[in-house]
């Protein structure tokens, strides 16, 4: 009995003088070394508990020993899932094997804060490659070239189930709206390092498409989706043909959601029904906006929107905005009213039509302008990346230049072709990748104050560059160039002069600034511009970002562009993503003025410069 209390009073000595920290978590180091191979090595990384839970989820020491045997699993599944079938891993805590019964007690013996290593060691073992690949099923013969799995090539478990989705695909675009691939039967001959896989395939009936129906229809006509949509009743069956029926729809603008369902069975006579099953969106919208730059000041808009006027996807937009408050370039408080009306599907499933009234009042530098115009348009789009267009515009414009006042009349044709392959279904939302470009030419005559028949010609383009494949570091490009033939700068209304300077052109230095000046040192207005833009983009934790930019650009009354002189400017700045888009603060400055050293500029708005 004496012995026991003798013992008990020991350990009370020795547990007052050592850090009790059974229940405390315990800090590790962590190495998993490498296999050779990158893409394997990250993989292993991802799929580690003891890599991804490390900092963000404390561990006690007996936690941190099942969450390393844990590992050991999740490891032999990633190096089979790269064709790695007998592989060895080995994970120790302080160089001890996880099963050494002494591990817990001189976890527990460590003191508080003191990290342990936690070592990984991983031998691939020879790498497998397929032998056999058999399809265990009647498969037309195009269809069969879906799998793209051939024998000699590596075992990887993701290429084969990949297989197995291609087939199916295949099958199903080629008609079969039933058909079934089962996952794949895979067999392993470790001797030869070798696996035979099979896919068990049943095609059943080939099928049309039967009835076409629709459901959450409230107040969008029927008769209108059924001319929107890109198939019809008797058209043979492919999932591809369903979803560009759903984006049709979608691209109407007055849909939310839209899920296909296919029949479950096939008539006898070789059809299969299709349901849209359909969510409308509100009727009504409405749209806050703003911005502010040192130079235009703040702009501050409002816009109300009805989508489905008449019942077929008929647009109407007002939209009413302040401008000019606290701008350098301005010289007093401007507004623009606009009404819009579009009519999609119009004579042609693809052909829109547009109807825009335009109220503006600014009061720049540059000029003081009162406008008002009309315009009626007709837009095409040539799926699935181009977009056309073709309108009359009539405007008449009150301007006063350097205490000038005149009023024109201006009768144009604005032409424009569009393409973009960035693929936002939301234009405010960040591009990562593809290209965007425009072209206009606008024949146009002025009446009253000048007569004078003249054509403007634009291109822009931009194009956007993932270097780090998820979005996060992206390089943007933006360069333009226009010119006006026919009239000599001043021949031309001001507002239809081209200028340089801005947000939109070269940040940093003022609205409208470079390019030909009066006397006062008061922009004139050019026959040409041009500009080019290099942005580099970096996201950083989840919600923000930096971004650092290079603008130069030049306008000149050549009436050819890269003939003026040459500006540029520089700058950074911050963003805050949000799930409308980046709320963007950049600041830019002028590298190479007139005159000497200049002001710099700031920028503030939501979404991207470009």
């Amino acid at each position: 009995m004496m012995w026991r209390v003798c013992v008990i009073l020991m350990a009370l000595v020795l547990g007052a003088e050592l850090p009790a920290s059974a229940a405390d978590p315990q800090t590790y180091d962590l190495t998993i070394e490498s296999t050779g191979t990158p893409a394997l090595d990250a993989a292993l990384q991802s799929g580690s508990l003891l890599a991804t839970l490390r900092t963000g989820a404390p561990v006690a020491p007996f936690g941190l020993i099942q969450r390393a045997r844990q590992d050991i699993d999740r490891f032999q599944m990633v190096l089979q899932g790269f064709g790695y079938y007998l592989a060895q891993v080995t994970v120790t805590i302080g160089d001890r094997a996880l099963d050494d019964p002494a591990l817990p007690a001189i976890l527990d013996m460590l003191p508080n804060g003191r990290p342990v290593a936690v070592q990984v060691r991983i031998e691939p073992g020879p790498l497998y490659h397929l032998r056999h690949v058999e399809i265990d099923g009647p498969v037309p013969d195009d269809v069969a070239k879906a799998l793209k799995l051939a024998a000699g090539e590596p075992a990887i478990a993701a290429d084969v189930l990949a297989g197995r989705t291609r087939l199916l695909g295949a099958l199903q675009e080629a008609g079969y709206p039933l058909a079934q691939v089962n996952e794949p039967t895979v067999l392993a001959d470790d001797i030869a390092h070798v696996l035979d896989v099979s896919f068990k395939v049943d095609p059943g009936p080939r099928a049309a498409l039967g009835d076409i129906t629709f459901r959450g229809l409230k107040t969008v006509s029927e008769d209108f989706v059924r001319r929107v949509i890109t198939i019809r009743s008797g058209d043979p069956y492919q999932p591809s043909k369903l979803e560009e029926a759903r984006e049709a729809m979608l691209a109407t603008g007055v849909f939310a959601g839209i899920v296909i369902r296919p029949g479950d069975r096939v008539s006898p006579e070789g059809t299969i029904p299709v349901l849209f099953d359909i969510e409308e969106r509100p009727l009504h919208a409405v749209k806050l906006d703003g911005s502010y730059s040192t130079d235009l000041g703040v702009m501050l808009s409002a816009g109300w929107s009805h989508r489905n006027l008449f019942g077929n996807a008929e647009q109407l937009n007002l939209t009413a905005a302040g401008t000019g408050l606290w701008g350098n370039a301005t010289r007093d408080l401007g507004y623009q009213l606009s009404a819009q009306f579009i009519k999609p599907a119009f004579l042609l499933r693809e052909q829109s039509i547009e109807f825009d009234l335009l109220g503006v009042r600014q009061n720049v530098i540059a000029y003081r302008q009162t406008l008002e115009s009309g315009l009626v348009r007709l837009n095409w789009t040539f799926p699935p990346l181009w977009t056309g267009s073709a309108g009359l515009n009539f405007m008449n414009d009150d301007v006063t230049q350097e205490d000038l006042s005149r009023t024109y009349q201006l009768l144009s044709v604005p032409l424009t072709l569009g393409y973009d392959s960035v693929g936002l279904a939301q234009p405010l939302l960040d591009a990562a990748h593809g290209y965007r470009l425009s072209l206009a030419f606008a024949p146009a005559q002025s009446f009253g104050a000048r007569n004078t028949l003249f054509f403007i010609l634009q291109a822009a383009a931009s194009g956007y560059f993932d270097l780090s494949g998820e979005g996060r570091s992206v390089i943007a490009v933006r360069a333009l160039a226009g010119a006006v033939l026919g009239a000599s700068n001043l021949d031309l209304p001001p507002d239809q002069r081209l200028y340089a300077g801005g947000s939109t052109t070269v940040r940093g230095y003022r609205y409208q600034s470079i390019g030909p000046q009066f006397a006062d040192g008061h922009p004139v207005g050019g026959t040409a511009v041009d500009a080019a833009t290099f942005e580099f983009r970096q996201r950083l934790f989840a919600d923000w970002g930096l971004a650092a930019f290079v603008d130069a650009g030049q306008a000149s009354a050549q009436s050819v562009p890269f003939t003026g002189t040459l500006r540029a400017g520089a700058g950074a700045g911050i963003r805050y993503y949000t799930s409308i888009g980046a709320v963007r603060a950049d600041v830019a400055v002028p590298l190479n003025p007139p005159g000497g050293p200049d002001a710099f500029e700031v920028y503030i708005g939501l979404g991207q410069a470009f």
